[in-house]
């Protein structure tokens, strides 16, 4: 009953934690260590399969410290910006260039308006003034030539987006959307914007191309996935690497659209987004993981040896370049799998480069839907395996699963297909780490409980071999067969009249402490210490199919050992000891049992009560052990010597009684034939032959010490002048205990 109730238990909590899981699958509730495993396991498997190596097709021209020293402080002139422009395109061929910097700002170094404002007012009068003006007006224009140089290349300018909860503020012009708002039904991919903050109008209607630039990071704060297009107003908007993609190839619209499928019967629906030719799947969401390349692939150019015309043209020509800076102070560091200090620029490096190999990756619609049977599915086998076939068939069972998840994950980021598996795994990790834990736990209580209910009656060897299966244990009560032991010292009273307290104390402690070992040595059950008197039992709580014999061994080990112990006794001047033990076989009753007040685990009843018996007549026969005959049918292992066939205090039907006499391969010669004249002799006193009687036990009695011979040899005297009555049956009745 416990231990169904505990495997029931056992599945209650697994099957809770299976739906814990699926819960967060769900998205009915977060966990936040499952999503940092789900984190740690992408990232693991991005950095051992990224390609490494250069890559020629991207370069990133860097506005840094160096760049910032030559030209002076950021932001830089338009004059400086349109000679970087013109110096990219004329002198180094570059095939385009996307600024991952935004120019929301009018540029009034040139001192034109001051000029302009001196031709209004003061110098209004003067028409040299005014000539020399206009001559001069287009080149210190420098936002006009900047506009100029932008024009009728391929350049994408950058911008950003305003979350909502970050403010609604709208400056600078922003492109036309590069997609119709329906260009995804009946997906809405990327999060709605409220705000932006974009280029100077002139700027914009001169460029090509404009994408935004902002970055999305997960919950640990790491940019792994990248929305390549966002909604705004009444379109979509495409990504500065999308956006200096498409430039880069003659600057085509945008192409969008959704892709529709069927997989176990379920349809699914996921966008796909088509730049210069090139067709991106995309997240739900409008994302794509990232993906980086190992090492540093993009090479970095300071802008001020473009400027300077000093920089590699192999590095440059016919290349997409990206301005940014890694300048401190204006660097756009971001947190990556690969790096705590990533350049932001060198993200949209990635995109692109992964856009031009068709590496970007996306989550399938039906991932969740598949985690999420995987979860179910995965969990119930596992809980029936860990619950119907144990620990050791459920670590198989856990592992073949784990190296499953990891096969499928596998073949998924080899179609580049991100399909998070850390929910499934923890179901299965969690599972058999849960069910061990519970079981170690249940084990150990089991243990303890064991311990704290048998242990006083059961060696602690018994006790740990009983906690390996401890449902098999109970202290309810039932019957069975068993065998009790009852030793007595003789002549107890006289014993401690002799001895002070604390010296009897020590004797009977020295005394028991011998006897229990020897019990427990058979695998015996002390049931109770009556003062001097030892009551034992064999086959509960632990099954013995050989109880009998080991009662038996253990009575003849008893005797056995009273020898040393007496001498020892006797070296501090102790009385001799000497005990007399009953040992009887048959049906009995065991349990804990008592009142509300003390509970025992013990035996009771008719078998236990003539096992004590035996114990209290063994003086009258002066053995040292006597057992009864179920006792002696269920040895196989002992030779007996049949001693009696008596009738007990409160028993009608009489009892054949033996002397045990060792094990029968060990068993002397002289031995066995002193128990078959003796057996012979008792059987003619049984019979009434006195005379043949008495002249066996005379003759036994003449070759050893036999005090039995002296105890039949007196009632044969007894019943030559009192003869038993017509009838008798050779039954020795005894009316006292």
């Amino acid at each position: 009953m416990r231990r169904a109730s505990s495997r029931l238990a056992q599945a209650g909590l697994s099957a809770l934690f299976v739906l814990l899981i699926a819960l967060h699958v769900g998205g009915v509730i977060t966990i936040a260590p499952m999503q940092r495993v789900e984190a740690w396991l992408y990232d693991a498997w991005l950095k051992h399969t990224a390609p490494a190596g250069a890559d020629d097709r991207v370069t990133i021209l860097d506005i840094d410290e160096a760049s910032l020293k030559s030209v002076g402080r950021w932001p830089w002139s338009r004059d400086t910006m349109t000679t970087l422009v013109e110096q990219l395109f004329d002198r180094y061929g570059v095939a385009a260039v996307g600024f991952d910097v935004v120019f929301a700002e009018p540029d009034t170094s040139s001192g034109l308006d001051s000029l302009r404002r001196l031709a209004q007012r003061d110098l209004a009068g003067s028409l040299d003034f005014r000539v020399a003006l206009e001559r001069l007006a287009p080149r210190l224009d420098y936002d006009a030539r900047f506009a100029r140089a932008l024009a009728e290349r391929p350049v994408s300018l950058g911008y950003y987006f305003i979350p909502q909860g970050y403010g609604d503020a709208r400056t600078g012009m922003l492109p036309a959307p590069s997609l119709p708002a329906s260009a995804f039904r009946p997906l809405q991919p990327g999060t709605p914007a409220v705000g932006y903050g974009a280029n100077l109008a002139e700027f914009q209607r001169a460029a090509q191309g404009a994408g935004f630039f902002n970055m999305r990071t997960d919950a640990d704060g790491t940019a792994r996935r990248m929305n390549l297009v966002s909604a705004f107003d009444a379109g979509y908007y495409l990504a500065l690497s999308a956006s200096t993609l498409r430039v880069a190839f003659g600057g085509d619209p945008a192409q969008a659209g959704v892709e529709r499928q069927a997989v176990l019967g379920r349809h699914y629906v996921s966008p796909w987004l088509d730049v210069g030719g090139i067709r991106v799947p995309l997240s739900a969401d409008g994302t794509v993981h990232v993906p980086y390349r190992a090492g540093s692939p993009f090479p970095y150019i300071s802008a001020a040896e473009v400027l300077a015309g000093k920089a590699p043209l192999a590095q440059l020509e016919n290349r997409i370049v990206l301005v940014g800076s890694t300048a401190p102070g204006l660097a756009d560091l971001r947190v990556t799998p690969f790096s705590s200090t990533f350049p932001g620029v060198e993200i949209h490096a990635h995109l692109i480069a992964g856009m031009l190999d068709g590496t970007t990756r996306a989550t399938p619609p039906w991932a969740n839907d598949a985690r999420l049977a995987a979860v179910l599915l995965l969990g119930a086998l596992l809980i029936v395996v860990l619950l119907r076939f144990g620990p050791t068939a459920g670590l198989v069972t856990t592992l073949a699963l784990l190296g499953l998840l990891l096969a499928a994950y596998a073949a998924a980021w080899a179609r580049f297909l991100v399909v998070p598996m850390a929910a499934p795994m923890m179901t299965v990790f969690g599972l058999y780490a849960l069910n061990t834990a519970y079981g170690l736990f249940a084990e150990t209580r089991s243990k303890r409980q064991i311990t704290k209910l048998f242990g006083q009656y059961v060696p602690p060897e018994l006790a740990a071999e009983m906690s390996q299966d401890p449902a098999h244990y109970t202290m309810e009560g039932q019957s069975r067969d068993m065998t009790v032991l009852f030793s007595d010292i003789r002549g107890f009273t006289n014993f401690s009249e002799k001895l002070p307290p604390t010296e009897l104390a020590e004797v009977l402690n020295a005394y028991l402490s011998t006897m229990t070992r020897i019990v427990q040595q058979q695998r015996g059950t002390i049931d109770k210490y009556i003062g001097d008197a030892i009551m034992a039992f064999w086959n509960a709580p632990v099954d013995l199919a050989d109880h009998a014999t080991r009662a038996v061994a253990t009575a003849l080990d008893m005797q056995d050992a009273l020898p040393q112990l007496n001498r020892e006794f006797a070296a501090r001047g102790w009385p001799e000891v000497k005990i007399g033990i009953g040992v009887n076989t048959g049906r009995m009753s065991v349990g804990n049992m008592g009142s509300e007040f003390r509970m025992a685990y013990t035996v009771m009843g008719d078998a236990v009560n003539l096992g004590s018996r035996l114990e209290g007549i063994t003086k009258q026969y002066g053995v040292g052990i006597l057992v009864t005959q179920p006792t002696v049918d269920a040895d196989p292992v002992h030779a007996f010597m049949k001693v009696d066939v008596v009738r007990v205090k409160g028993k009608e039907t009489p009892v054949a009684i033996y002397q045990p006499l060792g094990r029968k391969e060990a068993l002397s010669e002289q031995a066995q034939m002193f128990a078959r004249l003796f057996e012979a002799a008792f059987a003619h006193y049984q019979a009434q032959g006195w005379d043949e009687a008495t002249k066996m036990l005379t003759e036994l009695k003449a070759a050893a010490p036999c005090s039995l011979c002296d105890v039949y040899l007196g009632r044969i005297a007894h019943f030559r002048e009192t003869p038993p009555p017509a009838g008798w049956d050779g039954v020795f009745v005894y009316t006292t205990k």
